[in-house]
């Protein structure tokens, strides 16, 4: 049996194309997001009420004080701030929220495709291409803007078009790049990204509104634009799609990626079993437990403004502001996640199938158990319902070691097709849950928002259900790639770490 010597993870080129990836989430969600801060100042301010109703209305709130009224002050109308009177646009309330949605609706279009070419092609190139475009769009948002509605629905539909290869290139990277006890720790840091994108987004956009150049809001996009080319730049130059193909890769490092990764794969994929894969139970897993992760997640990124606007009376600045501090705790949590599942899975006190059920478990079961509570606080006490809030993004973050890196462990080879099966069907809630929120609040009051609350706590118990019975984490027959040559194979292999201490004896598959 053959020892492969374990090389550190920090500093490591593994670890700079994880912070890479990192980066590339940060710019991909700042030009998600941007212009649902954007949209306050730059249509007039007559126009700008009530356009919740798209995917990413973050920092919209309505008008209309249908719960509530004024017990606890601070909410109700409008602010009038110069920043909302001086905006150059007289678009209605449809045409924003059209302009919104439009991310989404070109979204979901390339999860599948991206998936199957950047498990045929590499992450790369195909994630590089897109960003590029993405990039290109943010730049131009304002020249469409201010030559008709319909160019910046154009511009917005091809920024969601061409960000909807960013979850299955990055996992197909990671697939590549992640040996297995380091895969939760790796996608933490490469994920994570998504969480500060939102708080740059929510902080400094509102600050770029008020003092920016060009009018305030195009200084947004100007900025998010040019940053993001940067970026690319780095990344075509420093990025790879696997270690064999790094240029800056020591051989030691190399040969304990391709080593420990064994047989599920490094090689690009030449056949895809889609017949094996739609009858894999565990997929099936993943699929449902993605699913309803994400309509709670939607369902909160759509319809908490409202909430909190007529359920706890924050005005829209208080609203902003309060928006992102979840985030923040997500983010702060989801670094700490990724090391303690790898370290159980490391120290084998609990094998991977168990490691990824636990962690998705306290995800959906904690988001689920305080969003409920959160709903059952009135404006009197809404500085504990925003702190309920924080606390079910806290836990929500452990799905980083659940579903999110659970792919990886089934097929490492095709990680990047399997998240995007997984994430076209997992977008359909971000299309139903604030239609679902706006049929359940028709007027707004507390009761009202606490139905809202109560089926995301059902939908996310019994996605937690689901994914209990059914999830894996062993290697599946199917991803077995037999044209993978490597000298070593997983089962048979030992990881030595170098700093004294055997951290992995035997292989991977001892552990599921």
């Amino acid at each position: 049996m053959t020892e492969i010597e374990k090389v550190a993870l920090f500093p490591s080129q593994r670890f700079a194309v994880a912070f890479l990836v990192f980066l590339g989430n940060v710019f991909n969600y700042v030009t998600r997001v941007n212009l649902s801060v954007a949209v306050v100042c730059m249509v007039r301010s007559r126009n700008t009420n009530n356009t919740i109703g798209s995917f990413d209305s973050i920092s919209n709130t309505t008008t209309s004080p249908r719960a509530g009224g004024g017990a606890c002050g601070g909410g109700g109308a409008s602010t009038g701030s110069s920043v909302e009177n001086r905006g150059e646009f007289d678009w209605d309330k449809t045409e924003v929220g059209q302009l919104l949605a439009m991310y989404f609706y070109g979204y979901i279009f390339l999860q599948l495709p991206s998936g199957w070419l950047a498990s045929r092609y590499g992450g790369k190139r195909v994630w590089g291409v897109c960003q590029t475009v993405c990039a290109v769009c943010t730049l131009l948002t304002p020249v469409c803007a201010r030559t008709s509605i319909h160019l910046a629905y154009a511009a917005r539909f091809i920024l969601g078009f061409a960000a909807g290869v960013n979850f299955p290139c990055v996992h197909s990277l990671l697939g590549r790049w992640s040996p297995p006890l380091e895969r939760s720790k790796l996608a933490s840091i490469a994920y994570s990204g998504r969480l500060i994108g939102n708080i740059l987004a929510f902080s400094i956009s509102g600050l770029l509104c008020e003092y920016g150049f060009d009018n305030g809001w195009a200084s947004i996009f100007y900025i998010s634009g040019i940053g993001y080319l940067l970026w690319v730049v780095a990344w075509f130059w420093f990025a790879a799609d696997s270690p064999d193909q790094h240029k800056y890769i020591s051989e030691r490092e190399r040969i304990y990626i391709t080593s420990s990764i064994g047989k599920g794969g490094i090689k690009r994929v030449r056949h895809t079993p889609w017949l094996a894969m739609l009858r894999s139970v565990p997929l099936w897993a993943i699929l449902i437990a993605h699913s309803c992760s994400n309509y709670t997640n939607y369902t909160l990124l759509t319809s908490l403004p409202t909430f909190m606007k007529e359920s706890l009376n924050f005005d829209i600045k208080a609203n902003g502001a309060l928006t992102a501090l979840p985030y923040i705790f997500q983010f702060l949590t989801a670094l700490v996640v990724g090391q303690v599942a790898d370290r159980i899975r490391e120290r084998r006190v609990m094998s991977t199938k168990n490691v990824r059920k636990l962690f998705q478990s306290i995800s959906l079961v904690g988001a689920g158990l305080f969003v409920s509570i959160m709903g059952l606080m009135g404006c009197e006490e809404r500085y504990v319902a925003i702190a309920m809030l924080c606390l079910g993004f806290t836990l929500y973050s452990a799905s980083i070691a659940g579903y999110l890196c659970n792919h990886l462990d089934l097929a490492p080879s095709y990680a990047g097709l399997l998240l995007g099966i997984t994430n076209t069907m997992a977008t359909v809630p971000g299309i139903i849950a604030p239609t679902i929120a706006g049929i359940l609040t028709p007027e707004g009051t507390a009761q009202e928002w606490r139905n809202v609350f109560y089926l995301c706590t059902a939908v996310a118990f019994l996605g937690m259900l689901l994914f209990a019975f059914m999830a894996d984490g062993k290697l599946q027959d199917w991803a077995v790639q037999p044209e993978v040559n490597l000298q070593l194979e997983i089962e048979g292999s030992n990881v030595r770490d170098t700093r004294g201490d055997t951290a992995l004896m035997g292989s991977e598959k001892d552990m599921i």
